[in-house]
């Protein structure tokens, strides 16, 4: 069983590390620091699914969904 769990979480995690590098590409292209000063900062379906990605990495997928 831990094996299991091991795997859940280095899924969610593997998954976070996945989103990270495509914000900073994003970032990189646009030549900003922060997705704050971005125009497309609130309606931005990347930038909501890293911030999905890492309330699933801190609860491994085992609590309710996540409200913006």
């Amino acid at each position: 069983m831990q094996e299991t769990h091991n795997q859940e979480a280095d899924k969610f995690e593997l998954h976070l590390d996945e989103m990270i590098k495509e914000i900073q590409t994003c970032q990189e292209h646009k030549a900003l620091k922060t997705c704050s000063f971005c125009e497309e900062y609130l309606p931005c379906k990347l930038r909501n699914d890293y911030i999905k990605s890492v309330y699933n990495s801190m609860s491994k997928g085992k609590t309710g969904g996540f409200e913006f």
